[in-house]
């Protein structure tokens, strides 16, 4: 790493489909972080090539997928906590009912099915400090409009 620059903001977004992570992006970062998503990049190999560029490049980047598992989070926090980078994590409040409900509501192109839903939800584990963030967030969609954000507590 470049010794003359800061390393970039790394920020992991973990949620099932429909939560609002990719409105919430659109909200709060669109202006100051490059949007990291396997939809677009199509393939592991793209995304981690750019990835590899944000954090050799010093450009903040938000990883906009649902990463559900700690194990599939690892793919980001490792490297992006290797290159010195401060990584926050956003957890999207995921509950199904509601999540399947604004699934039906998009356009029908961008509709997920259910069962992808359903599995995601299957194996979503709550996120934690321990897995290398410096920072965790609590996100759910306000019924009144926008996003609600609380840090995050660990369960005891």
């Amino acid at each position: 790493m470049n010794e003359d620059r800061v390393a970039p903001e790394a920020v992991v977004f973990v949620g099932i489909q429909a939560t609002g992570k990719s409105s919430f992006f659109r909200e709060r970062f669109f202006r100051t972080h490059v949007r990291i998503n396997l939809d677009m990049l199509r393939t592991r190999h793209r995304e981690e090539l750019f990835m590899r560029s944000c954090l050799d490049g010093g450009i903040p980047f938000v990883v906009d997928n649902t990463n559900p598992t700690a194990l599939e989070r690892a793919r980001y926090v490792a490297p992006a906590r290797s290159a010195g980078s401060r990584v926050v994590g956003f957890y999207f409040e995921s509950r199904i009912a509601a999540a399947l409900e604004r699934n039906a509501s998009r356009a029908l192109e961008e509709r997920i099915p259910e069962r992808g839903i359903l599995g995601t939800s299957a194996r979503l584990e709550l996120p934690a400090r321990s897995e290398g963030f410096d920072a965790l967030h609590y996100v759910r969609i306000n019924p009144a409009g926008g996003f609600v954000v609380d840090d995050w507590r660990d369960e005891v």
